[in-house]
């Protein structure tokens, strides 16, 4: 992959191209080698620039918070792309319509529609994550969806094609649609319900609430590392894996990767876990649930190679 090209952009809004760049740092892993290159893009223009030039002679990974990836322990051969302040804008186009950049973060959005006295973000105050990820994913918890709330999608191709999806045209599932992968996602158009702001403010305060509970923090983790398998059972996951595995043996065996003992749908980076100490927990919780259960879990965390 010639890069030579690469070094002369010169960008209009002080986006930044760096080559080699520490991957380990911008996911809450903390885990990654480095990417052959990175993009902070800070517009539009900015990023059209770059993906006509660049014109896909490598892989192309857009990351939004890192809370939801496990990058490899390699060169990752490609650009790793981080949408910067120009995607990070959010404002209220109606009483009950909200426009929301896709780097700006879940909860960003969610107290927006609070002080705004809109209903029905309340469920991103617990997603850690951004919304241009919530929208490729489909993401979710406390019985609501992305899709629940969305009405259309603004997004540019690998080409810079500009271009716009009404949510009519989008096929939502569990922690999916069915959205090319060659899309980055720019901002995204949402609807609630007008209501009171001290309304609001106590569901928030309900669902944080719970999340604490049930929920381990200021760790090193992704989230959620396996999708509940709706089409399977009737458990959880967490509950899949706590009855096919001995927690406490399991955390000896894998270096610094460990399960969350508060959560077990949680893995942690304990001190210096790597890629692949984390993959090959994955690995054998996957088929030791199998082995016990009969059902097949599927990651909810991207793994890139």
């Amino acid at each position: 992959m010639k890069l030579d090209d690469l070094e002369k952009i010169e960008f209009l809004d002080n986006s930044r191209l760096n080559f080699n760049h520490d991957l380990s740092r911008l996911n809450w892993f903390n885990i990654g080698g480095k990417s052959k290159l990175y993009l902070f893009a800070n517009s539009l223009k900015d990023l059209t620039l770059f993906l006509k030039l660049y014109s896909k002679r490598g892989k192309i990974f857009i990351l939004g918070a890192g809370s939801n990836i496990l990058f490899g322990d390699d060169t990752y051969e490609g650009v790793v792309i981080k949408l910067g302040k120009n995607f990070n804008n959010i404002s209220r186009l109606s009483k009950n319509l909200i426009i929301s950049g896709s780097s700006c973060l879940d909860k960003k959005v969610s107290e927006f529609a609070m002080e705004n006295e809109i209903e029905g973000f309340e469920f991103l105050s617990c997603i850690p994550g951004t919304v241009g990820g919530g929208i490729r994913m489909n993401a979710g918890c406390y019985g609501k969806e992305f899709k629940d709330i969305i009405v259309s999608v603004q997004a540019v191709d690998f080409n810079g094609k500009v271009l716009t999806i009404p949510a009519s045209e989008i096929n939502f599932q569990y922690r999916s649609t069915n959205l090319p992968k060659e899309l980055i996602y720019l901002s995204g158009t949402f609807k609630g319900n007008v209501s009171a702001k001290n309304i609001i403010k106590k569901k928030i305060d309900k669902l944080k609430k719970t999340k604490e509970l049930a929920q381990p923090t200021r760790v090193k983790t992704s989230g959620s590392t396996f999708k509940n398998p709706i089409d399977q059972s009737d458990k959880k996951v967490w509950e899949l894996i706590r009855e096919s595995v001995d927690i406490k043996k399991v955390n000896e065996m894998f270096g610094d990767a460990k399960l969350s003992e508060k959560h077990c749908n949680f893995l942690i980076n304990q001190a210096k876990a790597s890629s692949q100490d984390m993959k090959n927990l994955i690995n054998f919780v996957k088929e030791n649930v199998y082995k016990k259960t009969g059902v097949n879990i599927e990651l909810e965390i991207v793994l890139t190679s």
